[in-house]
């Protein structure tokens, strides 16, 4: 079967990756840190900024920025290097990874963020931690004990775009069912380079979303699924000639209620 193209555009990427077999990748606190140590020398090598991180015992999630396009080169030096280490110091031989990694491009802000919070709360889904930022290999744990972290974090989203207190803010709340049906369709939506930067399939054109309403209840409805579908709610807020505030509030309540 052959394999997806990649979208290797300078920009933002979602990058997992799991273990052969889901087998363990990360035995202990020393192999964590080796990682992330082969990542920052490679980001200051390649210009890229890790923005977030959640490494799992078998299985990682990063968020980075690219420059140019060069994910590609970046992830395979990542990949080969940690192997080489790994196989090293457990004696083993062969692949250490399940496959080639995963990356998806992030097409918009309201993506960005909603997946920096999703990457944070893995843990906490996975029961390994009660609350957010708690778990210790994940950047917000170190930003929230104000300890050192890697140069190549320097410019992250957590540090430069909020303090302590903001952020604590920003993760606390649990992630609503409609924040993960949004990730979920957003990972799963085509997206392929042009000659502008990119194309991306929504199901249909956002005034289709909202040919048919009658009442505050479709149009709330309505609202969801144009979400759900893509778009931000800025553009919706800007179609519909409504607040983004009042948008936001539907979509954080999954209010289809007609007072709304």
């Amino acid at each position: 079967m052959p394999t997806r193209p990649r979208i290797d555009l300078a920009g933002y990427h979602h990058v997992i990756n799991r273990g052969i077999n889901r087998d363990v990748v990360f035995n202990n606190s020393d192999d964590r840190e080796m990682f992330l140590k082969i990542i920052n020398k490679a980001a200051m090598i390649h210009n890229v900024i890790l923005h977030d991180y959640c490494l799992m015992d078998n299985h990682y999630h990063i968020l980075i920025e690219t420059t140019k396009e060069n994910i590609a080169t970046f992830m395979r030096i990542v990949s080969a290097n940690y192997s080489q280490y790994f196989n090293k110091r457990y004696k083993r031989s062969g692949h250490l990874w399940q496959d080639r990694y995963q990356s998806k491009y992030i097409t918009s802000e309201e993506y960005l963020y909603a997946l920096i919070r999703y990457i944070e709360y893995n843990p906490v889904e996975a029961g390994l931690t009660q609350n957010v930022g708690e778990y210790p290999y994940t950047l917000s744990s170190l930003i929230f004990k104000v300890k050192e972290h890697y140069p190549c974090t320097n410019e992250s989203l957590l540090i430069k775009s909020f303090d302590i207190k903001s952020l604590s803010e920003f993760l606390e709340i649990p992630m609503s069912d409609i924040e993960h049906e949004y990730l979920e369709k957003k990972q799963k939506q085509k997206i392929k380079k042009s000659d502008d930067g990119i194309q991306i399939s929504q199901s249909k054109a956002l005034k289709e979303h909202f040919t048919t309403i009658q009442n505050k209840k479709e149009r709330n409805r309505a609202i969801i699924n144009a979400y759900l579908d893509g778009y931000t709610q800025i553009s919706i807020a800007q179609y519909l000639k409504i607040s983004k505030s009042l948008v936001s509030k539907v979509i954080k309540n999954g209010d289809i209620t007609p007072g709304v």
